[in-house]
């Protein structure tokens, strides 16, 4: 793709990486089969090709964001399956995430828009403020059709029925084991610690039982995803700081083998740290932490686990963010069959849930759909079960079906020796 910066715009680091992304693109269009929100809507611009194009003209023209182009990037999910699709390797990921830091600094959202993005900021990051929140929505869910913005129906729909206790193993220590073959610190998560504190409890058990000493990070927090993807680069940035003070503290101190993360949205954002941090005092460090993060599947494969008979049919649902934003597409699926589990597919594998981080709470409409096709193609595979590796896609699919929703780990969990996840118990 021709571009036509000045050499004054190009002087900023970032308009000059987003010249590069933009110049890698050859409008082939490949993209638009794979795009969420394209199949959803077949308008040119909720594709990805068509969001370039409104990208590189915000940012060549150097004015601020329209209403127009902030429709159609508020559209677009960060499936990344259009950088899996690409033949050109176009960097979309970065494209957009730069496009969202740009409209956040030149666009006045109206009044609804803004409060609901502020709030969302601060208190999905926060167990404490998001366990209270969703007790709130909770009572409030009989008079939602009181409600004067869908996406607050939408938020008063989503709060869950019935929330578990906050488990103690979230707390910042340690899970020795009696001999330690590697070390590993693990990012609880924020929404995660909430909604399903099995996960965490599973992926705890299951390491220890294979001799891995866990830690939970005193200082650790929010991985910043939820703000980098509004555009609200400081507030994600200063999140990911504090997490990458709290990851190098333990690896200078007694050493770590890997940081393991089992919300695979985290887990593409901070490996995602040191691009992030690559022109910040902590670079080096970020980098440190990139190289270190990997999904709980990811590391599992790397170790030995004994092999079991299971015998149940289990739907896989590859997570965006693991397929697509971590390229893991065959260790959730061979571990699971190691373990002795039958292995499902759905037709549309590689598109998204509609879940994408708040996506399903600020686009509801879309997300809906894009939930009712997921669950169809998963269904029609007759699952006993429903396997992901990112609560944000459990909670969204789980919505939608009354198969049982679980985290891979907790199914890996049970063929260890572990107890048989609660939601199959029934």
């Amino acid at each position: 793709m021709q571009t036509f910066f000045t050499d004054a715009q190009l002087a900023d680091p970032g308009i000059e990486r987003a010249n590069e992304i933009l110049r890698a693109c050859v409008h082939c269009g490949m993209c638009t089969a794979t795009c969420p929100s394209y199949q959803v809507l077949g308008d040119e611009l909720d594709s990805p090709r068509g969001r370039i194009y409104l990208i590189k003209d915000m940012l060549e023209s150097g004015r601020p964001a329209d209403a127009r182009t902030v429709k159609h990037v508020d559209r677009c999910l960060s499936c990344l399956a259009c950088m899996t699709t690409c033949p050109s390797g176009v960097d979309y990921m970065h494209l957009v995430d730069h496009a969202r830091a740009y409209i956040e600094k030149t666009h006045k959202r109206g009044f609804m828009d803004r409060m609901l993005r502020w709030t969302l900021a601060r208190i999905i990051p926060y167990p404490g403020r998001f366990r209270l929140a969703l007790i709130g929505a909770r009572i409030g869910r009989p008079f939602k059709r009181l409600m004067p913005d869908k996406r607050l129906r939408a938020m008063l729909d989503m709060a869950p029925d019935r929330l578990p206790r906050p488990s103690p193993g979230d707390r910042p220590q340690t899970f020795a084991v009696p001999e330690r073959k590697k070390r590993v610190a693990l990012m609880t998560g924020c929404a995660q610690q909430v909604l399903d504190t099995d996960i965490n409890e599973a992926t705890v058990r299951l390491l220890t039982r294979l001799g891995v000493e866990v830690v939970v990070p005193e200082g650790m927090g929010c991985c910043g995803a939820l703000t980098h993807h509004m555009g609200k680069e400081a507030e994600a940035h200063a999140s990911a700081a504090r997490n990458i003070r709290a990851f190098m503290a333990e690896a200078r101190g007694a050493g770590l083998d890997a940081i393991v993360i089992n919300t695979s949205g985290c887990g593409t954002t901070v490996k995602d740290y040191g691009d992030m941090f690559r022109h910040d005092p902590l670079a080096e460090d970020a980098a440190a932490v990139s190289a270190l993060a990997k999904d709980i599947t990811e590391f599992l494969s790397e170790i030995e686990i004994p092999a079991a008979e299971m015998g149940l049919r289990v739907g896989y649902h590859a997570a965006c963010s693991l397929q697509h934003g971590q390229k893991i597409k065959d260790a959730p699926k061979d571990l699971l069959r190691r373990a002795g589990f039958e292995v499902v597919e759905p037709e549309n594998s590689h598109l998204c849930c509609g879940s994408a981080g708040t996506y399903n709470l600020m686009q509801p409409e879309i997300s809906a759909e894009l939930k009712r096709r997921k669950v169809a193609t998963l269904e029609a595979r007759e699952p006993e079960v429903i396997a992901a590796g990112n609560i944000g896609c459990m909670v969204q699919i789980g919505s939608g079906t009354e198969v049982p929703v679980v985290h891979t780990v907790e199914l890996l969990d049970w063929a260890t020796g572990g107890p048989k996840p609660a939601k199959l118990a029934g």
